[in-house]
This record gives structure tokens, C-alpha cells and sequence, in this order.
């Protein structure tokens, strides 16, 4: 790891207010209000009381989320009817919240700088040059630039913040049998066809795949570890606000 914990968290907050800063928050409250309760669920359980956790909706159609170091969580209006629930909804973000979790960015961060050359990157760091140090907290938080070493690599990533997130989302009491059924729905909603080896995320399918090859220990949380009275299940539906 290049980057402290500290400065990560530090820079995740900054791009976070410059994130908000360029983007449009949603008006829609019932968006609002679920993302912030199904945030809120996952917090919770996930072990990090020093984060200074925040939940934000933008009004934006592009299907996607983030989550920044020290708890900094955007949804985008655009992925919200892929979720159809809390317990979708609780999909996405619960993956997200591992990435921050497992340090994905900053491993991503110290393998950029690897691959730049050692003395290269030393030199950055010194430098502590915040405005280009910030632009790499939120390429490494949102996606990679380069085929061949880097992209597998990313891919490895979203693999493991998958299983973490299925566990997590059982924790906060959803239903991990919703984690595969996303991935089904969102294979149907995205329309990618790109080969797997030329992308940063695995193929829709073998996420689902994958999911489903590990649902057992996910459903032994939610069955037996989780308190009766924690369980919402797939929770409220998700009413998708028609546009025009």
C-alpha cells in the first residue's frame, strides 16, 4: 500500500465533495430516504464505526455507484430499476461499501504506481500532489484504463467485493438469494456485449454464477447469525419514478 489509510480517507472525502459538486442530487425522496435506510442497515454491520458515512442519490440515468474511501457512498438514479427493491438496492451498494472496505482503490492506486516504475512513484507520492493524487482516488474507486495487467487485476476485485458484499448485505438482515437475481437483471438491463477480457468487471453471468456457487454460507448468515427482528427480507419495492 503507497497510500495510508488516513490519506485515503482524507482524498476519498475530497472527490466526494467534488463529485457533488459536478452532479445533480436527486428531488426524488422515496429514492432518497430507501438509499440512506438501506445505507444506513449496511453500515451498520460493517465494522467501521470511524467511517463518516454518507449516502447520496444523483439524478442521473447512468447505471452506476460508488463508494469512496471513509464511508462516502453515491447511487445514480439510472441503476435503481435494475434493483426493484431494498434488497437489490442493498446489492449494489453493499458491493460498493466492500471496495472501500478491502482497500480495492488504494491496492489499485500502489499497482498503478508499481507498473509506472518504483522510482517514478516515490517521487509522486513525495510530491503530494492533491489534485492529481485526487484524481486517482476516483479512477481507482470507478474504473481502469489499461487492458492486459490492469484489467484482470480489476476483475479480481469486483470478484471478491461480490462475496463480500453477499455477506454483508446478510448481516444487514436482506435476503443474499436477491444478489444473483440482480446480476440476472442487470445482464438483461446493461446490454454488454464486450468480450470479459477486454473489460474491468467480470461477464454478468459469472457474477451470477459465482453468487450463486456461494449463496450457502450467505444464507447461513441470514438464517442463523442474523436476529429474527433484523430480517426485512427483500424489504419495501422500489417505485421507479417514470420519465418523460
Amino acid at each position: 500500500m503507497w497510500v495510508s489509510q488516513d490519506k485515503e480517507v482524507s482524498l476519498g472525502q475530497q472527490s466526494f465533495q467534488q463529485v457533488l459538486a459536478e452532479e445533480t442530487p436527486s428531488q426524488n425522496q422515496h429514492y432518497v430516504e430507501m438509499v440512506n435506510r438501506v445505507g444506513q442497515r449496511i453500515a451498520a454491520v460493517a465494522g467501521r464505526s470511524d467511517f463518516q458515512w454518507e449516502f447520496k442519490v444523483i439524478a442521473s440515468s447512468e447505471m452506476n455507484a460508488f463508494c469512496l474511501p471513509g464511508g462516502k457512498v453515491a447511487i445514480y438514479e439510472g441503476i435503481l430499476p435494475v434493483c426493484q427493491s431494498e434488497a437489490g438496492l442493498a446489492v449494489v451498494m453493499s458491493h460498493e461499501i466492500a471496495h472501500a472496505l478491502a482497500r480495492h482503490g488504494s491496492e489499485r492506486m500502489s499497482h498503478s504506481y508499481a507498473v509506472d516504475s518504483v522510482g517514478k512513484a516515490v517521487n509522486y507520492v513525495l510530491q503530494n500532489n492533491e489534485a492529481d493524487m485526487q484524481q486517482k482516488v476516483a479512477q481507482a474507486y470507478g474504473m481502469a484504463s489499461k487492458y492486459g495487467v490492469i484489467l484482470p487485476y480489476s476483475r479480481k476485485h469486483e470478484t471478491e467485493a461480490d462475496y463480500i458484499g453477499m455477506l454483508l448485505m446478510a448481516k444487514a438482515g436482506y435476503d443474499p438469494r436477491e444478489a444473483p437475481r440482480f446480476w440476472d437483471r442487470f445482464s438483461q438491463h446493461s446490454g454488454n456485449s464486450q468480450p470479459e477480457f477486454l473489460s474491468t468487471h467480470p461477464a454478468d453471468e459469472r457474477r451470477a454464477h459465482d453468487l450463486f456457487e456461494k449463496l450457502p454460507e450467505a444464507i447461513d448468515i441470514y438464517d442463523n447469525q442474523t436476529e429474527p427482528a433484523n430480517r426485512v427480507g427483500r424489504g419495501q419495492p422500489l417505485q421507479i419514478a417514470r420519465t418523460e
